[in-house]
């Protein structure tokens, strides 16, 4: 129906040309005269121009669009280039083009920018580029270019959409971060490492003559009843990652940095050679067991791209259901708001927890309200480690000491 009126107002458009036409050598015939014949012979060009771009097909010019930055972060800048190449030389004047995006921030943040008006003529390739400043995170996507072009005095107006699908990725920022391991624990003890180092007892890969300490388990029996000395079995050593990484995805007027801080410490962790699970709660759950290289990593910095606070309901409610809570031991959860049911919940649905650290994340000279100071005081009674950190301070974010 819609295709139908468009059709029906472009062929209206052309009837008015007609009617010009028609008018003015009528006028012509019955008035005579000099004056009536010039206004005629004046409108002819313009009549007979619009009634052969009526007929001059915009539908067939190609499109093209390179995207020159590879790989755009938070607030950086998106440098794209529109080409289009028309299958004639027919003249024209001018050519509206502009981006086809559903994308609501990129388009309440630079609409401006993805339109423009080029000059034609004779030429048969138009070029544009153009630059958005300040890009914002997440995924935008270009669904094609729209062209809109008329005649002199706009009697007949052509509007066509070229598709031409393509995806703008725009990661967090990162900040480079001073990495210290959250402190895990041994059965002996306690110790400051990255990963617990435990013994894989079902592959040996060797006998060592006895230390003192040694399980009485690890003895290799069969050497002792043939040399009558004692021998240890030897195994894999396996490390096994403590650090569960948390994201509460609830709205919040600090989320942008919650993300911005989520994406560093998942690339200081794996720039150090560690490893760490990650839980992302929102509307749909993304989980990763481990994120140890590079690939992992972009695979997360791809979801932390996309991502939105869409959490609709309270994650305590969430978090004793997720199969992977029960395997963590060491939670790191980052969010903008520390709640009494949160603090609660954490240690029934970790049934192994041994530490939670909590990165309460809050915008730059935001000062933390008595309630908030009642609960971060709350959780330090329950042995949770809490820091509340603004964007300045996430570079030290391990190493700072928590404050209130």
């Amino acid at each position: 129906m819609k295709k139908i009126n468009f059709t029906w107002a472009i062929g209206g458009r052309l009837l008015f040309v007609l009617f010009l036409v028609i008018c003015s050598f009528a006028f012509a015939m019955f008035q005579g005269g000099f004056v009536s014949w010039f206004i005629f012979y004046s409108l002819l060009p313009f009549a007979l121009y619009s009634i052969a771009f009526f007929f001059s097909p915009i539908s067939k010019i190609e499109v093209e669009r390179y995207i020159q930055t590879a790989q755009i972060r938070k607030g950086g800048k998106l440098i794209a280039t529109v080409k289009l190449k028309r299958p004639s030389r027919f003249p024209m004047l001018y050519l509206v083009i502009k981006e086809v995006t559903q994308s609501a921030p990129l388009i309440k943040h630079a609409s401006e920018k993805l339109k423009t008006v080029k000059m034609v003529g004779f030429q048969r390739t138009i070029e544009w580029t153009y630059e958005i400043d300040h890009m914002p995170r997440g995924e935008h996507a270009l669904d094609g270019v729209e062209i809109s072009v008329s005649d002199f005095f706009g009697w007949v107006k052509k509007t066509h959409v070229l598709p031409l699908k393509q995806t703008v990725i725009v990661y967090p920022n990162v900040t480079e971060m001073i990495y210290m391991p959250i402190e895990t624990r041994y059965d002996q003890g306690a110790a400051a490492s990255p990963f617990t180092i435990v013994k894989d007892t079902t592959m040996a890969t060797g006998v060592r003559d006895y230390q003192p300490g040694d399980r009485v388990s690890w003895i290799h029996w069969k050497s002792f009843a043939r040399t009558q000395t004692l021998r240890t079995k030897e195994f894999e050593d396996r490390q096994s990652q403590d650090l569960f990484l948390l994201v509460d995805r609830k709205p919040s007027g600090s989320f942008e940095e919650q993300i911005e801080l989520t994406a560093s410490v998942l690339q200081a962790v794996v720039r150090n050679q560690a490893s760490a699970a990650f839980l992302s709660l929102g509307a749909t759950r993304f989980y990763f067991p481990a994120v140890q290289s590079e690939e992992q990593l972009q695979r997360t910095m791809f979801h932390l791209a996309k991502v939105e606070a869409d959490l609709a309901q309270p994650i305590e409610k969430l978090l004793p259901k997720d199969p992977g809570m029960s395997s963590a031991t060491s939670i790191l959860l980052i969010t903008g708001e520390l709640t009494p049911a949160l603090i609660e919940t954490i240690p029934r649905a970790a049934k192994n927890l041994r530490q939670c650290t909590v990165f309460v994340v809050v915008k730059k000279g935001v000062k933390l309200s008595k309630q908030a100071l009642t609960v971060h005081q709350l959780a330090r009674s329950r042995g949770m480690i809490i820091h509340v950190l603004s964007q300045d301070h996430f570079a030290n974010a391990f190493t700072e000491v928590g404050r209130t």
